[in-house]
């Protein structure tokens, strides 16, 4: 269920708000436009956990006193449902770039996708792609992959508590994975290519679940804009019901 406000100031005091985040929208874009609808009150908005441009799904948005509490929220366990496209790999390893190395599908069987699934659950490591928002000696990794310079990349450690397939049309395959703060969804896709000596890359992720909190009980972007700037035109009704704005 959506959570509901009375007054403007309910903010300051700290909320947390779940958006959908919208295709081709930056967690930043989201959060740019929320804060622009406070104004020309000052008040601290934050996200906790970023998604990328190509994703969509739940955003938690942290306003005034609650952004203090960010970090726990991004440590809690992520759900996703997405689509991987095998045979073919990209830069990005998603719709983001062109695919590049082509892979004959027609001799994969509905029996190797889903055992190649084992190997990916429980307690993994994982690349981050090149092209993603860790940032290396201050520098944002997309940017110095968009200059065509080499990093070395690490290993991260992290957790896949499970990874269903759904449905299996190739070269498309659906996917339902539940997973702790820090994996990447097209690391996983691409290394899942890779488990099937084939390519691999993600073009379509939601994010349905972080935490107990749900998608389902979402605002859209512009549904909870105006209901702030709904909120900013009501006056203020001090306790002897006069109107102090």
């Amino acid at each position: 269920m959506k959570n509901t406000f009375s007054n403007i100031e309910e903010f300051a005091d700290g909320q947390l708000l779940l958006v959908n985040k919208p295709y081709k929208w930056t967690s930043f874009d989201v959060v740019g436009k929320i804060r622009n609808a406070f104004k020309p009150l000052k008040l601290k908005v934050g996200h906790a956990g970023t998604l990328d441009p190509l994703a969509t799904g739940l955003l938690i948005i942290c306003t005034g006193k609650m952004t203090k509490q960010i970090d726990s929220f991004q440590a809690q366990e992520k759900e996703y449902t997405g689509t991987l496209v095998l045979g073919a790999t990209t830069p990005t390893y998603d719709l983001e770039s062109e695919p590049e190395q082509l892979f004959a599908t027609d001799h994969l069987t509905e029996g190797q996708i889903k055992e190649a699934c084992k190997q990916f659950t429980g307690d993994i490591q994982q690349y981050p792609p090149a092209h993603s928002a860790i940032k290396i000696d201050g520098e944002r990794l997309y940017e110095k992959a968009r200059r065509g310079e080499e990093v070395e990349l690490r290993l991260r450690n992290v957790t896949i508590s499970e990874f269903e397939i759904t449905r299996i049309e190739l070269p498309e395959v659906d996917f339902r994975v539940v997973c702790s703060k820090g994996t990447y969804i097209r690391s996983l896709v691409s290394d899942f290519g890779k488990a099937l000596n084939n390519g691999a890359y993600l073009s379509r992720l939601r994010r349905t679940r972080s935490g107990n909190f749900r998608v389902e009980d979402a605002w859209e972007v512009m549904e909870i804009v105006n209901t702030i700037r709904d909120l900013k035109n009501i006056p203020i009704i001090d306790i002897n019901n006069e109107n102090i704005q």
